[in-house]
């Protein structure tokens, strides 16, 4: 009798788990199940138990909060339901095999702080509605097919702490909007197409620790405002071609790179008063 009655408790409980998570949210994830072949993800979801128990979800409160399913297989595309997840903070669907444009409504997750979407497949433009990401902090979209220009409307996202877009076929010039996010710790945009001038506007990212813009197609000199970026670590500038140049330092003491920053850029102003 004892084991009846706890047996109906835990199916009751497992019920009510389940039917807190709202009936849009749930549909959402199983739009991403289904437009990514959920069946063959290496570690896949029963749709018959809670939402609670699904590999990689996260539920707090109520809420689904966060997606985790790198590395999982998934094939496909996303799907406008993403949108739906109106509390979600985190999503990281890095390393798949997920191709197509980011679904629009994406952009209305005004909670989401963090964005990793690299090593897959996604093509076409980065929308300049990344931008209603207020709250974002991390955005990792790096490893792609993505094309045209570095949306103006990034320096909207005033909390972000890494960029990171290499690896992609971005054109235009980097846009001067990101000297905008003061709270910058990684700046990546390396083995794109970017072309112009390094602007001088990124000297004000004074909590910089990562500036990495290598294989690109910049020209003209390294900025001597390169020079108030006390906090770098890493420099990558090599493979683009640029009037004065400095070798890639990683990981090093920020002394070290703000006496080569100061031997470069003192170099280049020598040359041109020459």
């Amino acid at each position: 009798m004892k084991t009846l009655k706890l047996t109906f408790i835990c199916l009751f409980t497992s019920l009510f788990v389940s039917a807190n998570v709202s009936q849009i949210e749930k549909d959402a994830l199983i739009a991403l199940y289904n437009s990514t072949q959920g069946t063959q993800w290496n570690t896949t979801w029963d749709l018959n138990t809670p939402v609670t128990t699904w590999y990689g979800v996260t539920v707090k409160n109520d809420k689904v909060v966060s997606i985790n399913l790198f590395r999982n297989n998934l094939k496909g595309s996303l799907p406008q339901e993403l949108g739906n997840l109106k509390y979600i903070q985190g999503i990281n669907l890095g390393f798949n095999k997920i191709e197509g444009n980011l679904p629009t409504s994406l952009f209305n997750l005004k909670e989401l702080k963090s964005l990793q979407l690299f090593v897959n497949s996604l093509d076409g433009n980065i929308p300049s509605e990344i931008g209603q990401l207020e709250n974002l902090e991390v955005l990792e979209l790096f490893s792609n097919t993505f094309t045209g220009d570095i949306p103006a409307t990034i320096g909207n996202l005033k909390n972000l702490k890494v960029l990171v877009l290499g690896s992609n076929f971005l054109t235009g010039n980097i846009p001067t909007e990101i000297s905008a996010l003061n709270n910058l710790e990684v700046l990546s945009l390396i083995d794109n197409k970017l072309e112009g001038q390094i602007p001088s506007e990124l000297g004000d990212l004074v909590n910089l620790k990562e500036l990495v813009i290598g294989s690109n197609a910049l020209t003209g000199n390294l900025p001597s405002e390169l020079t108030n970026l006390t906090n770098l670590e890493t420099i990558i500038v090599s493979g683009n071609q640029l009037n004065n140049d400095i070798a890639s330092i990683v990981k090093s003491n920020p002394g070290e790179i703000q006496m080569k920053l100061h031997f470069a850029t003192d170099t280049a102003l020598a040359t041109e008063e020459d």
